[in-house]
């Protein structure tokens, strides 16, 4: 019988004939439709592996329908792609990736007769949280690893160890020095407690970087020893691809070594972003100088609203220092903004000044606007002039530091992933993969902050890292989930939040179909000293629609992201307001503001408290 819509019978010993020549003549055959995703994923293996085939169309074959038949009476399989290599049948696209992961489609191919066998299981580009945590994991699971690390020094010329961004210019320096600033707010509470001292209590910052860095420097020692433990080996050396399954690996002193692996797992980070303006590299520091900085910065200037800009902006006004922070537009772009302007109020209040709506980057009469240096020195003095976005206004200030905090840049462009073929988000760098952080390369994956549409987390990384490894090595199948990842954003009064920010739930649910609970609370330990009352601030959106679900989360108080931890796991767990309110609240505590919501912001009701 002829397929549907074909009125007249098809030549079936001539197809026949013809997809047995096509066959026997290609070595590799992809009977595809141009359309198909699964077709086009098999094409990517294959140019992946520099190998030619020849597909056909049969969408655009004008008896692409009957050879589909054929096919489906030769190998008993209806779909496409159907693929074969040497005359072998192959299958669809899982069959052939199966086939690639277990060395079967080499095997056919001819191209494990001559070659040599890899050096690796695995080789690992980048140190830090997530290339740790995947490179142990693989090893211990029995595979051949390497891990390469190498810091490219700032233009001020730090580096730092083994471990990543976090562990040495990031989340711990950063957590640490928010604690000296909170030491010194809790210095002052401390005489409301009956505590007296006479002396003049000031901070000592050489001191305070000196304990931080060995600190560091043990963790560094750390990570070492932990590969050295599981055989993974690590080499401190720029890693760039070559060619197919193939890295050169330059070290501090130019020397060059090569590596081959099966796989490639790319870990990589990010690095802060300069303003491209004179004097930037110049003069200006980033949050990879400031925490090994040597001498207290002084007058400081911080350009940016992200939360590294914050959160530096508010440990060195916790220190005593004088900040500013010219901010080009919103505070915190990304998170809560009702949240964001409540961090900043709080900073406001607490001596940090803020300059709205003007950027240091703008050419204005053929004349840039510049970070110009004053006096040499540690700290030297520096002149900033900045132009309104807004208006003609020019900006002019000295300061002793001028830190840059506009955002990071994924480290992809320079380690020649060009020339294996993995594609790139051209307009910021990172790395599109799929649900289980595979890129186009099928044999090169990617974790970590240069993921394109994913969070910029330490633990994400961790997590994805580890299961990654499971996955290629463990027979497991479990994916990292993305979904409802809690963070907090350590400034002076600290935000945690789990889920979606406001705007974002009124943009997926509408505002009509979400209930948002408030409240503002006064911690038990702030009463006494009389101190920022109805400042902290806890609020729930919840989902009308689905049993008021929880779908997002966010407080702003002291120990945010201990509170926020607790809270995460049971929004994993499908929390509702009902489930809330059953739950006993501890007291006296933050935490428990939660378990006593009963005002709604559509309600329009005071929110003020009155107590602890």
């Amino acid at each position: 019988m002829p397929p549907p819509g074909q009125t007249q019978l098809p030549d079936w010993d001539g197809l026949k004939l013809r997809v047995r020549t096509l066959i026997a003549s290609h070595r590799v055959m992809i009977f595809s439709k141009s359309y198909c995703p699964y077709c086009n994923k098999v094409k990517e293996l294959f140019r992946s592996m520099h190998v030619e085939y020849y597909a056909l169309e049969l969408d655009v074959t004008a008896d692409g329908p009957s050879i589909q038949q054929v096919l489906a009476e030769l190998t008993n399989q209806r779909t496409v792609p159907n693929v074969f290599v040497n005359g072998t049948h192959i299958g669809g696209c899982d069959s052939t990736y199966q086939a690639y992961h277990d060395g079967s489609l080499q095997k056919l191919l001819g191209d494990t007769k001559d070659a040599e066998p890899y050096d690796y299981d695995l080789i690992i580009i980048g140190g830090g949280s997530g290339g740790l945590a995947c490179s142990k994991e693989a090893a211990a699971l029995g595979k051949k690893v390497m891990v390469l690390d190498y810091v490219v020094p700032t233009p001020l010329g730090t580096s730092w160890g083994l471990g990543g961004t976090c562990v040495n210019v990031g989340c711990i320096p950063k957590k640490l020095m928010h604690q000296a600033a909170l030491l010194g707010q809790a210095l002052q509470d401390s005489r409301k407690y009956g505590w007296q001292y006479e002396e003049q209590v000031k901070h000592n910052w050489e001191v305070m970087v000196e304990a931080i860095q060995n600190y560091i420097g043990s963790l560094n020692w750390g990570y070492r020893v932990s590969l050295r433990e599981k055989s993974v080996t690590y080499l401190n050396s720029y890693a760039e691809f070559i060619e197919p399954h193939k890295i050169k690996a330059t070290n501090r002193k130019g020397q060059v070594t090569y590596h081959t692996a099966e796989t490639f797992v790319l870990a990589t980070g990010e690095r802060p972003r300069y303003l491209g303006i004179p004097g930037d590299k110049e003069y200006c520091i980033t949050s990879d100088d400031l925490f090994s900085l040597p001498y207290c910065p002084g007058k400081t200037l911080v350009v940016g609203a992200s939360y590294v800009a914050l959160e530096c902006a508010g440990f060195l006004a916790g220190l005593g220092l004088d900040v500013t922070v010219m901010v080009r537009s919103i505070l915190l772009r990304g998170f809560d903004q009702e949240m964001a302007e409540k961090v900043g109020a709080h900073m406001e209040t607490h001596g940090v000044k803020f300059i709205r709506k003007f950027v240091p980057v703008i050419l204005s009469l053929q004349i840039f606007i510049q970070v110009e240096q004053l006096e040499e020195g540690m700290p030297g003095r520096l002149k900033v002039t900045a132009k309104s976005t807004e208006g003609p206004e020019i900006f002019e200030e000295e300061y002793n530091t001028v830190l840059i905090a506009v955002g990071r840049d994924a480290c992809t462009r320079n380690i020649g992933l060009e020339t294996i073929g993995v594609k790139i988000n051209e307009k910021n760098g990172k790395v599109p993969v799929n649900d289980e952080e595979q890129t186009n390369v099928p044999y090169v994956y990617a974790i970590g902050d240069i993921l394109d549409g994913k969070l910029e987390l330490t633990p994400v990384a961790i997590q994805a890292g580890k299961l990654l490894a499971r996955r290629l090595y463990g027979g497991s199948s479990t994916k990292c989930d993305y979904i409802n990842v809690p963070t907090t954003v350590f400034t002076p009064l600290e935000y945690g939040s789990c889920g979606l920010a406001e705007e974002r739930a009124i943009e997926e649910y509408g505002k009509q179909n979400l209930e948002v609970y408030h409240s503002l609370f006064w911690p038990l330990e702030w009463t006494v000293p009389g101190r920022d009352n109805n400042t902290c601030y806890a609020k729930i959106i919840c989902s009308k629609h689905d049993n008021n679900r929880v779908i997002g989360f966010h407080v702003l108080g002291p120990n945010a992201g201990e509170v926020t931890q607790g809270f995460a796991a049971a929004i994993k767990c499908g929390l509702t307001k009902e489930l809330l309110d059953e739950t006993i609240g501890i007291h006296p505590t933050c935490g428990e503001v939660f378990t006593t919501m009963d005002i709604t912001k559509s309600s329009g009701q005071d929110i003020t408290q009155r107590g602890c």
